[in-house]
């Protein structure tokens, strides 16, 4: 029986996945659920398994763009298993024997024999390369044995520092459909919303001291770090409660707000930056924050991660600081309204109660669209999320981090 494979569909908003790699080639034989290839689409990259086992043909090439239900491979489902097949881990391996190529003899080359006249110029010569700030080995005398003569001296031209060494090849390669679309994406941003950011400090003492003082019992209790982010995801919860707005969308002329924080975070994988979101923030502990994140990470750098995981969220945060970044002006996640950059921590002189002291300071950045989001809006909500930061115990843990961090 001829099985057709058709692409099927990695989420509802999906039409078109692009194949990015065969993993397997025409007429091989594949088994039940070995992944066959790898495909594209605007959101995530996707393993495609084999629905039977059986000899395949492929009917798409690497780079189509195949649309959701189309066929893209018949898998001959009676065809025997050839003798002798290597199992499925180890026929990716397996390959054409090699044939040994007798290497051709390199032409032998011609000794040229060195004179002391080899680029050594006249006395003509000399001045008039001197005049010019020329030295005699950059160019190449015609006078006998190599010498260099005044109508040498004469045509040379100065390179003015063109490089002679180092290569100055160019590649080109067809951007995936994942990066095609975090393009347009990022471009309809920049267009399409009327996009402010503000911009405020942060003092991080209180935090640096909370995660010195806890953070072996928080990791012995519940084996996971103590990061900013669980800090950070609960001072963002807390602020988008108090400025409603920043949690609010545009839906052509209408205003969709939520009662709850689906927050998605910016984390680094295989494939480039991905987003997957964090539901229902508000609802979890500063335990519950840190394991999500730490799920999420783990998937997006496995590969695993799926379109839902990235899909609905209401506000992002990006932390630019684990890379190094000291100031930036993030770009908003449509068709989210707000984002909230984080930065490195840097020592920096700070003035507290009258006094110039130094102290852990990060700059943080919210990307805002002016049309659904107003001033006191987005400097107010950023407020309060550096009070929240800068008053940990009082703001975020009522008083009482033991029970906070559920120790």
């Amino acid at each position: 029986m001829i099985l057709e494979m058709k692409v099927p569909s990695p989420g509802e908003s999906i039409k078109e996945v692009e194949i990015a790699t065969w993993l397997v080639k025409d007429g091989d034989y594949v088994e039940k659920d070995q992944a066959i290839a790898e495909v594209d689409s605007d959101k995530a990259t996707l393993e495609l398994p084999a629905e039977a086992s059986g000899i395949i043909t492929l009917k798409a090439e690497e780079g189509d763009a195949v649309a959701v239900g189309a066929v893209v491979c018949l898998i001959d489902t009676d065809a025997a298993k050839p003798s002798g097949a290597a199992p499925v881990k180890e026929a990716v391996k397996a390959e054409a024997p090699k044939v040994e190529e007798k290497k051709a003899d390199a032409p032998k080359s011609v000794p040229v024999a060195a004179t002391y006249a080899a680029n050594t110029p006249s006395p003509a010569a000399k001045k008039i390369l001197d005049e010019k700030n020329i030295q005699p080995f950059d160019i190449v005398g015609t006078g006998k044995d190599g010498r260099i003569t005044k109508e040498d001296a004469v045509n040379a031209v100065p390179s003015m520092g063109t490089p002679t060494g180092g290569t100055r090849g160019s590649e080109r390669t067809k951007l995936s459909m994942l990066r095609r679309k975090v393009a347009e994406r990022l471009v309809a941003a920049k267009n399409e919303t009327a996009m402010l950011t503000t911009f405020n400090e942060v003092d991080m003492t209180n935090i640096y001291a909370l995660r010195d003082e806890y953070k072996e019992a928080f990791k012995t209790k519940h084996g996971l770090g103590l990061g900013f982010m669980s800090f950070f995801t609960k001072a963002v919860t807390r602020a988008l409660q108090l400025y409603p707005d920043v949690n609010s969308m545009i839906d052509g002329q209408d205003k969709v707000s939520y009662d709850f924080c689906d927050i998605s975070v910016a984390v680094s994988g295989p494939k480039g930056l991905m987003v997957p979101v964090m539901r229902s923030a508000e609802t979890l502990s500063f335990r519950g924050v840190e394991a999500e994140i730490k799920r999420l990470a783990i998937r997006a750098r496995d590969g695993q991660i799926t379109v839902d995981e990235m899909t609905g969220g209401t506000f992002t945060i990006s932390n630019g600081g684990v890379f190094g970044s000291m100031l930036s002006t993030p770009i908003i996640n449509p068709p989210q309204s707000g984002i909230l950059g984080m930065h490195n921590v840097v020592e920096r002189p700070i003035v507290k109660n009258g006094q110039i002291v130094i102290a852990p300071v990060m700059f943080v950045a919210l990307s805002y669209d002016h049309r659904i989001i107003d001033g006191r809006e987005s400097v107010g909500f950023l407020v309060a999320v550096k009070e929240a930061l800068e008053n940990p115990v009082e703001i975020l843990m009522n008083n009482n981090p033991k029970k906070a961090l559920e120790l």
